[in-house]
């Protein structure tokens, strides 16, 4: 005799929702966070006001989950064929896409409330961050280079501090956009690098298929560039000595990840792609050190 299926109860619901908003991984998150607080603490020359500070964070955290629940809603198809992802909430059916897609639009609006607490300029620069988070994950299907429009999503936080702070755009934080833009396709080409032999072989695009035996040259070049744009942000934003010692310790993690992936394993690269929230606390820390009143 045939058994009933097990409906799911409200915790269960509720704990597979969580696992596709990434609650128990919050590398994302991270990642988001400090190219986030860079741009919050540069445009303020110090520690930014409390009710901005509050709103991008909490908009970090809702745009992150909602770009996990996309992403995730756009590979439902295909997340069950690669060994990582096949026990997602989506494949294994503990969500189904009408609730992913009810979770989604749910998270962006509640970011999009936090948006309207801001300034005019801020708010429509949020409609260009809600096209990019919602496009990304179906451009693996139709480019090799979805992780530039990542680094696009990734980095788009930087000009909206600007304009939340400052009212305007300066060009320096344009190279900071660019410094950040590079430095995501760089790590999320690592995280690519996990699932790239799954991935050719069910046809899904990726930087780490694109550059092939290429991929740690190209990584490091991408490093380079990130910390030349780095650089340039130093000099126009006049930084100072605590920047330049960040910047030094981001450049010897960039060596370390480049040992760690230097034999493409798995593990290997995926602790290479964690690697970055360091790099990326480090050069916060630098940052209100230099505005540190000392």
């Amino acid at each position: 005799m045939q058994q009933a299926p097990t409906i799911p109860t409200f915790t269960d619901k509720l704990k597979a929702f969580g696992q596709l908003m990434r609650v128990d991984r919050p590398i994302g998150t991270y990642l988001l966070l400090w190219p986030t607080f860079w741009a919050l603490w540069i445009a303020a020359d110090g520690f930014p006001a409390w009710q901005t500070l509050l709103i991008f964070t909490a908009g970090v955290y809702l745009t992150r989950a909602a770009g996990c629940v996309i992403n995730d809603y756009a590979d439902r198809k295909i997340d069950g064929h690669v060994k990582r992802t096949r026990e997602r909430p989506l494949p294994s059916g503990k969500v189904t896409p009408k609730e992913a897609l009810i979770l989604f639009a749910s998270l962006m609006l509640t970011a999009f409330m936090l948006v309207l607490l801001t300034n005019t300029q801020t708010i429509m620069m949020s409609f260009a961050a809600l096209a990019l988070a919602a496009s990304y994950p179906f451009m693996k299907r139709y480019t090799h280079l979805p992780q530039v429009v990542l680094g696009a999503a990734f980095s788009w936080a930087i000009p909206m501090s600007f304009t939340a702070v400052q009212g305007d755009v300066p060009g320096y934080a344009w190279l900071l956009f660019m410094a950040n833009l590079l430095w995501t396709v760089a790590y999320d080409t690592m995280y690519a690098m996990v699932d790239r032999d799954d991935d050719l072989k069910i046809g899904v695009k990726s930087t780490a298929v694109l550059f092939g035996n290429a991929d740690r040259l190209i990584i490091g070049i991408l490093q380079l560039l990130t910390l030349v744009c780095l650089l340039s942000v130093r000099v126009q934003a006049e930084l100072g000595f605590w920047f330049d010692l960040a910047m030094a310790i981001s450049a010897t993690l960039f060596i370390y990840q480049q040992w760690l992936i230097r034999a493409r394993e798995r593990a290997a690269c995926f602790t290479a792609f964690l690697n970055n929230h360091y790099v990326g606390m480090v050069l916060f820390i630098g940052i209100v050190l230099h505005y540190a009143p000392f």
